[in-house]
């Protein structure tokens, strides 16, 4: 089983979970060191692991009844036989360097040194927990007992029959009166309180999920443990199941990292909870082929591959963004702000020309108010602050104010914040300069006063960002070229990842049959498709890298005209779907023709190939109303806009009608004939930026880059 879709879960998981990791935490934890131990596997050992080939070959031609024999047992006895021999049959001989014994001469060894402190050790074995038959732990403490260890210093967590036996045994442990505690993870995991003494803990097993793995270690790098520095020892007998185990558990471990650490994952994982080998990891195993290292080695790498050009991607197509929508339009508001600036410093109305010697407020000017005009600096402020007290506070205020005179040369005009309850000026003359009125006439105008006087101020300040901006509009211009540093080698270390597992024979059940014709028409229809709509380049033999999920095949990408919502159309050539996103959303899902009776996909493909001819972006990125209304409760207004009608509710009754000030209130408003304006594309205007980039500084065009594309 897999998981598709990562980075969709992942902003979900974000949306109502804080995750705060131990290392993000910083706790005052003991410091680990982790060491694995590794043993040669036995003459025995080698002899059996042969014999689960052959039962795999079994399994897989149906030669045997799966209630006899499956994966399952197969994948059991391959971990028994890792642990110890005697698990798959007590009459083997007791190899003294065999991964028990190593184990049992490390606990002992610990034991004696730390006599005097009487710190404890943990040993986790999930598997041969105690019973009447052969088992691990009667072997463990049977052998510590002769080494010398007193028997009431060696436990058992499974003696324990309920949570009051459990902690007795744990307070036992955190005081040193046990020395040697053996439990499985499931007993002595999550919710185990025994770490004062701990000085080491020993993993003799593997378990199959990352968890349990960290519930181990958890018991150990905690709070309250009296020892700076712990040891963690995980044993693993060469050759056998263990060594793929540890990396199959590693690789588990890093999807979930991923999401837990925010970072941008992968888009497919194996489920953690999967407990079985294929028959193709077995046939390996057994065989010793020593492909199944490489496969191992070439997961870890194309899984670091992989999320190093999501992160990259993520970036350039933000990047790519602001160079198309952001850094125009900043450019062209500043500029016109630098206008309006201009044109305001110079018609102000400078002040009263007085002698020195004579008070501050024989400066002023006058104010108008209503029509009537103030001379004198102090009536002006009284009466301001009369006008302020008598404005009435109303919704449509809140939009534009109400103006209530002029002030030198600028219209005046008096905002009520509900949000923060006080009152604001706004002088508008080309631009609008806004500032907080206060509780004194006098010093209100003063305010107004400072607003203007700082507008050569502003006029610096909006001249030096206009030339950052320009200075970074130049630099993304150029970023935006850059391909990802490493595309090469992922390349290659996909190609050798398929070429391995196709000689391991572990793709064939998960893919569609590569030797199908009409399968590689259609990615051939899809590559001209994106190198005509996207000036790429991409090539057909390239297709399983850029796509390796089918499922998923990215086509279009883009945001409404205001930036706000995200559209992303994607194929699935496994079920033969059209999917639409907004927002990481599923609005829209076109089926192609299928028959789950019928087991040709032929039908399906053709139709596939037919409609690629006939895409066009504005289509594909084109959202249906009724859906979205249907899915997300947004409208779509007149500019392509989303919004969310109970936004512009006015009177809050939770209705649409027509006591409010919404806009597009569509039934109450006649629309008349009118013209829309054909707006030009995100991509149309790309397209546009890309064909007239020529080489300039030794920039050259940009022939591959997928700005709001994919």
């Amino acid at each position: 089983a897999k998981f598709y879709n990562l980075p969709e879960l992942m902003n979900t998981v974000k949306g109502f979970m804080d995750i705060k990791t131990a290392d993000v935490l910083n706790l005052p934890t003991p410091i680990a060191h982790y060491e694995t131990i590794k043993t040669k596997p036995t003459e025995e050992q080698k002899e059996i692991l042969e014999t689960f080939s052959e039962r795999a070959d079994k399994v897989r031609d149906k030669q045997v009844d799966s209630s006899v024999d499956n994966m399952l047992l197969i994948t059991n006895d391959g971990k028994k036989m890792a642990l110890d021999q005697r698990l798959i049959n007590p009459l083997l001989p007791d190899d003294p360097n065999s991964k028990v014994n190593t184990c049992i001469k490390n606990v002992f060894s610990i034991w004696d040194k730390y006599k005097d402190k009487k710190s404890a050790q943990l040993i986790f074995c999930d598997m041969s927990t105690p019973s009447n038959d052969f088992n691990i732990y009667d072997d463990i403490k049977t052998k510590l007992i002769d080494m010398g260890v007193p028997e009431n210093e060696i436990e058992f967590i499974h003696k324990a029959k309920n949570n009051m036996e459990k902690d007795a045994i744990f307070d036992k442990v955190r005081k040193g009166e046990i020395r040697v505690l053996l439990g499985s993870t499931q007993k002595m995991g999550a919710g185990t309180n025994a770490q004062d003494k701990l000085i080491a803990i020993h993993d003799l097993d593997i378990p199959w999920r990352p968890a349990d793995l960290s519930q181990r270690a958890g018991r150990i790098v905690r709070q309250g443990n009296e020892n700076k520095e712990v040891h963690i020892f995980r044993y693993v007998t060469e050759n056998t199941f263990d060594a793929y185990l540890f990396q199959t558990l590693e690789n588990k471990q890093k999807y979930i990292s991923q999401i837990m650490t925010s970072k941008t994952p992968v888009r497919v994982a194996e489920d953690v909870d999967e407990a079985t080998l294929n028959y193709a990891e077995i046939k390996a195993l057994a065989t010793g082929n020593p492909l199944i290292k490489e496969k191992m080695d070439l997961d870890v790498e194309v899984s670091k591959l992989k999320m190093l050009e999501s992160n990259f991607k993520s970036n350039l197509y933000k990047l790519e963004d602001k160079v198309v929508k952001f850094y125009p339009k900043e450019i062209e508001r500043l500029k016109e702000r630098i206008e309006n600036l201009k044109e305001d410093i110079k018609n102000v109305e400078p002040y009263r020309e007085v002698d020195k010697n004579l008070k501050e407020d024989n400066k002023f000017t006058s104010l108008i108010i209503d029509g009537k005009k103030y001379i004198d600096k102090k009536i002006a402020g009284e009466f301001l602050l009369n006008k302020i007290k008598g404005v009435k506070i109303y919704r449509e205020m809140d939009k534009d104010g109400e103006k209530i005179g002029v002030y030198r040369n600028f219209d005046l005009s008096i905002k009520y914040d509900s949000f923060f309850n006080k009152y604001n000026f706004i002088l508008k003359g080309k631009g609008e300069y806004r500032g907080e009125f206060g509780t004194d006439g006098i010093g209100n105008i003063t305010r107004m006063d400072n607003v203007l006087d700082k507008l050569p101020e502003r006029l610096e300040n909006t001249i030096s960002k206009l030339k950052d901006t320009e200075e970074q509009f130049q630099t993304t211009k150029i970023e935006i070229q850059k391909t990802f540093p490493q595309a090469e080698l992922l390349k290659d270390k996909t190609l050798r990842l398929a070429e391995v597992n196709n000689l391991l024979d572990m793709g064939k059940s998960e893919n569609i049959s590569q030797d199908n014709p009409l399968l590689e028409e259609v990615k051939e229809e899809l590559i001209d498709f994106l190198n005509r709509e996207y000036d790429e380049e991409n090539r057909l033999e390239d297709f399983d890298t850029i796509f390796p999920d089918l499922t998923d095949i990215g086509i279009a990408y883009t945001t409404t005209p205001d930036e706000k919502h995200e559209i992303q159309v994607s194929l699935d050539l496994i079920n033969y779907k059209m999917n639409t996103y907004v927002d990481k959303n599923l609005i829209d899902s076109f089926q192609y023709t299928y028959d789950p009776l019928d087991a040709s996909d032929l039908k399906e493909l053709v139709q596939i190939k037919t409609s690629i001819g006939f895409w066009n972006f504005s289509e594909l990125v084109s959202v249906n109303e009724e859906k979205l209304r249907e899915v997300m409760g947004f409208e779509i207004d007149d500019d392509g806009n989303f919004y969310d009608p109970l936004s512009k509710d006015m009177d809050l009754d939770g209705i649409i009608d027509r006591n409010d000030a919404d806009f597009r209130d569509s039934k109450v408003q006649e629309i008349g004939d009118f013209e829309r304006k054909e707006k030009t594309s995100i991509m149309d205007k790309l397209k546009e930026y890309k064909g007239n980039l020529v080489v300039n500084n030794n920039i050259k065009e940009i022939n591959n880059s997928e700005p709001c594309g994919r």
